[in-house]
């Protein structure tokens, strides 16, 4: 049976979402024998696998980054265990998972679904407390400029980003995707003081596209760019024409829309 997820983490403490090896480079505490590097992936698959009592392999649909975290992310696993109920088995890994993952929704799925392929479009939301003093109840979960932005200017470089474009410039260039034309339908900039947040929602993301996006955007409200600036920098295809890149810590993938058999989305 294929089970489909819904997944908010917290991924301050984590090393992203794609379960990693033991490298000679990680400084953290070691992990059990057998066991990788701290990801939302890996800490999934273990409290499944104590559920369902066999090995578990969990596919998500975003490969989100260290520190970021998530409101909606997809996934599905395959298990053998179908006699245990999907709201019992939600609540009995929920159990076991830490406090700051939780399986919001668990259903079974047809055994062509992926969360890879079947996702159509999806969200993201960056946070900024946009005041002097930082916050001191949730520093994690977003990014603090204390400078005064221009909000309106931010607004009109966010239009620039609508549509098709080669996004190679707001891309890491290590990205290894054979393409980096991506469609963003929506990027907004709302301020509702001391909270500023971009809304990018787009058929898919390059790597770190979306922090570089808001990195960029900053730095217009700051007046290093002016918003007629954003078409030179797509047209430019390269790294180092685009602003800097925005830390994970204000970043949350909201939502996921999948297609489902019948052609409809959810």
């Amino acid at each position: 049976m294929r089970y489909k997820l819904l997944i908010a983490y917290r991924g301050t403490r984590y090393h992203g979402w794609q379960q990693q090896p033991v490298l000679n480079t990680y400084k953290g505490d070691p992990p059990p024998p057998g066991a990788g590097i701290p990801t939302i992936q890996e800490t999934l698959a273990a409290a499944l696998a104590a559920v369902v009592a066999h090995p578990v392999t969990v596919v998500g649909s975003s490969r989100t980054d260290a520190g970021v975290h998530a409101k909606g992310q997809i996934a599905h696993f395959d298990t053998t265990a179908i006699q245990i109920a999907p709201e019992s088995l939600r609540r009995a890994v929920n159990h076991r998972l830490p406090a700051d993952i939780l399986i919001r929704a668990i259903e079974p799925a047809p055994d062509s679904f992926d969360a890879i392929t079947a996702a159509v479009s999806k969200r993201y939301q960056y946070f900024i407390w946009n005041a002097p003093d930082r916050n001191p109840f949730f520093p994690e979960l977003c990014w603090h400029r204390w400078q005064t932005l221009d909000i309106p200017a931010m607004q009109a470089a966010a239009a620039h980003f609508l549509g098709d474009h080669d996004f190679a410039s707001f891309s890491r260039p290590d990205h290894t995707r054979y393409t980096t034309i991506r469609t963003v339908w929506a990027c907004r900039v709302s301020f509702r003081g001391p909270m500023l947040v971009i809304g990018i929602e787009g058929s898919g993301f390059l790597w770190n596209m979306v922090r570089i996006i808001v990195g960029t955007l900053v730095e217009v409200g700051l007046g290093k760019y002016v918003p007629d600036d954003m078409p030179k920098m797509i047209a430019a295809k390269d790294r180092r024409a685009a602003g800097s890149t925005a830390p994970p810590v204000g970043l949350f993938l909201q939502w996921i829309k999948v297609g489902s058999q019948d052609g409809s989305q959810g």
